[in-house]
């Protein structure tokens, strides 16, 4: 499988994320266990969480997500052979990246995932009351002595990480090494606008709502198709020409692959400049099954050129 170094860190990981934003919302420790199982099985290793995930589901404690992958890490006694990444500040919190509150995050996010380090740990959202200054020297000591092995961030601007960047080497601060924006066949600007940046910069890239809140499953074809997941309300939005566009074209694609238009969403991100590796989730083993296949999966350059101009 071919593996890819996440910017200038010594990590290296498979074309495939999994993301656990669903653990503890719409997947249960059990389901949870069995897909974590089925995801090492096929081969990958990098996983992905939040200390606010799912925390907007009423009555949860928080960071159910980090609980369920640290019982999961526990009873299969494999931490070192997979790759844990989780977030900070994932409330967007004024403060939220102060010293302080990064430090009580950590510990609460290592205890929940019952380890004692975290492969790359992101600063969730930007926080505009925490310099990069600040922000890095907090994750500083931890990278030293080993609880960090790289630091990230998400939902950052190409000025942001540039900013970020020049304080690491002014200060001697660590550098964040991975971005994780959002990005789909529908979704490209906010990526489009950070390209140029994490290539020059040699950075990763684990992208998130890679399959569109699943609107690119192509099980939401209507309004009346919502109601198929509790996720379906968060499709809305694609329901325009454009989207329409973008499902004829995955149709056409698909069918020509003998895949799913979700398997070609995966293929297409994997394909791209600048993507290190798509974040998906899953609910089911068989839906895992079908992440991985699209991660393999490898599209003609017509059928690449078909995706790309869908969505334009």
């Amino acid at each position: 499988m071919d593996r890819r170094p996440l910017g200038r860190s010594e990590i290296v990981i498979e074309p495939l994320v999994l993301g656990g934003n669903v653990f503890g919302w719409t997947v249960d420790e059990k389901t949870g266990f069995a897909i974590l199982d089925a995801f090492v099985d096929e081969g990958f290793s990098a996983i992905d969480t939040a200390e606010g995930y799912p925390n907007w589901v009423p009555g949860n404690p928080p960071g159910m997500s980090e609980t369920i992958i640290g019982k999961w890490l526990k009873a299969r006694g494999n931490r070192d052979a997979v790759h844990i990444f989780t977030k900070v500040n994932s409330g967007k919190k004024p403060g939220g990246l102060k010293p302080d509150a990064i430090a009580a995050g950590f510990n609460a996010s290592l205890e929940r995932l019952q380890t004692d380090y975290v492969d790359v740990y992101f600063s969730h959202w930007p926080d505009a009351e925490a310099s990069h200054e600040e922000t890095l020297g907090a994750y500083d000591p931890m990278v030293r002595a080993g609880k960090v092995r790289a630091v990230g961030a998400s939902n950052y601007t190409a000025e942001m990480v540039k900013a970020a960047h020049e304080v690491s080497v002014i200060k001697s601060l660590p550098r964040y090494e991975v971005l994780q924006p959002r990005f789909n066949l529908y979704d490209r600007a906010e990526f489009n606008a950070l390209r140029d940046t994490l290539i020059e910069q040699d950075m990763g890239a684990v992208v998130y709502y890679s399959l569109a809140s699943g609107f690119l499953t192509g099980k939401y074809r209507s309004k009346a198709d919502f109601a198929k997941s509790p996720r379906g309300g968060g499709v809305e939005r694609y329901m325009d020409k454009k989207g329409e566009t973008i499902l004829a074209a995955l149709d056409k694609v698909a069918k020509a692959n003998d895949a799913t238009p979700a398997e070609v969403s995966l293929a297409w991100l994997v394909a791209q400049p600048g993507v290190t590796a798509p974040i998906a989730s899953a609910t089911s083993v068989e839906q895992m099954k079908s992440l991985a296949k699209g991660a393999r999966l490898k599209l003609s350059e017509d059928d690449l050129k078909t995706l790309t101009a869908a969505g334009q």
